[in-house]
């Protein structure tokens, strides 16, 4: 028979079930830091977050995300991952070479993700593509390849062009290696590359002026994010100069009157960038998802902006088009 004192003390221990559960630590929610170059990049990510939401993410309920951006100064990364290691990121989302190579020197741990990346393997943040290494890995937007590629179709777009005018912002190391891959397709296609390092947009007028003087026939810009954001006043300059250009960031084209822009589909490597970020928060390593890459390109022609510059675009060119302004 149980004694009256051992039934009480047990009655009392079932008594206080519930309050215990009741004051159990509601569960942690996981904590996304996305670091950026410019505060417009919220917005060119959008199928990322909303690749999140598909996946049972939503901000402030089931994740709670911090933005970060460098305003347009990269020097600037280097605290803004500090910021991520002080907030306790459970993940960091981080949108360009400087950002990431910030953000892998800062931590070790903390799983860094790129939704989009010129060339991860040539700047040294992973490995390889198929087994990255580390707490690092993402999507690839392989800009020195694609480099390559927009300078044959201006090319091909302008028969005997000879000297083109390069706009690139070298203080992002994925810049030199697009100007060494448009150097050797140059020297295949022969062509005289004049290139120019930008810095900010004051310095696009000198750069203009120089390329002309120096008998350019037509234009290309590197991929970096610095392009998108001053991607306005380098349209208007090179309608200008009448200089026929070919870029990374569709906007120069769709928006901006440029004549052509050729670039990977950048809102299915978002979506899927999205994936990642979901098993990662479940637990994945990043030294075990393999960095992937782009399946399919847009590559966009303005015939409003070939007529203006009195350019006959080749039918054999037109028929490679995703899209055709007309």
């Amino acid at each position: 028979m149980m004694r009256r004192r051992e039934f009480v003390t047990l009655l009392g221990s079932a008594a206080a079930w519930p309050l215990a559960a009741h004051g159990q630590a509601p569960k942690k929610i996981p904590r996304l830091c996305f670091l950026t170059f410019d505060s417009d990049a919220m917005a060119r990510l959008a199928p990322f977050f909303e690749g999140l939401r598909d996946l049972g993410y939503v901000n402030r309920e089931s994740i709670n995300i911090d933005y970060l951006s460098a305003e347009g100064q990269s020097d600037r990364f280097s605290a803004l991952a500090a910021e991520c290691l002080r907030l306790k990121a459970d993940i960091i989302v981080a949108t360009t070479t400087p950002a990431v190579q910030a953000t892998k020197k800062a931590t070790r741990t903390i799983p860094i993700l790129f939704p989009g990346l010129g060339d991860p393997v040539g700047t040294g943040l992973v490995d390889s593509l198929a087994h990255p290494g580390g707490n690092v890995t993402g999507m690839s937007l392989m800009f020195p390849e694609l480099a390559a590629k927009r300078l044959n179709l201006l090319t091909q777009a302008l028969p005997g062009i000879s000297r083109v005018l390069v706009l690139t912002y070298l203080a992002d190391p994925i810049a030199h290696l697009q100007v060494q891959a448009l150097q050797n397709a140059a020297r295949a296609l022969g062509v005289t590359l004049q290139v120019q390092d930008i810095r900010a947009s004051d310095d696009l007028p000198a750069a203009f002026e120089s390329g002309v003087t120096e008998r350019a026939e037509g234009l290309i810009t590197t991929a970096e994010t610095m392009f998108y954001v001053i991607g306005a006043q380098v349209a208007e300059l090179a309608a200008r100069h009448r200089l026929p250009a070919i870029y990374h960031h569709q906007q120069n084209v769709t928006d901006r009157g440029g004549l052509m822009a050729y670039s990977p589909n950048s809102s299915e490597l978002f979506m899927r960038a999205a994936t990642y970020a979901a098993r990662i928060l479940k637990g994945a390593k990043p030294a075990d998802l393999p960095v992937q890459q782009p399946t399919t390109f847009e590559f966009i022609i303005n015939l409003k902006t070939a007529k203006a510059l009195g350019l006959d675009i080749p039918d054999k060119l037109l028929a490679l088009a995703s899209e055709v302004i007309e």
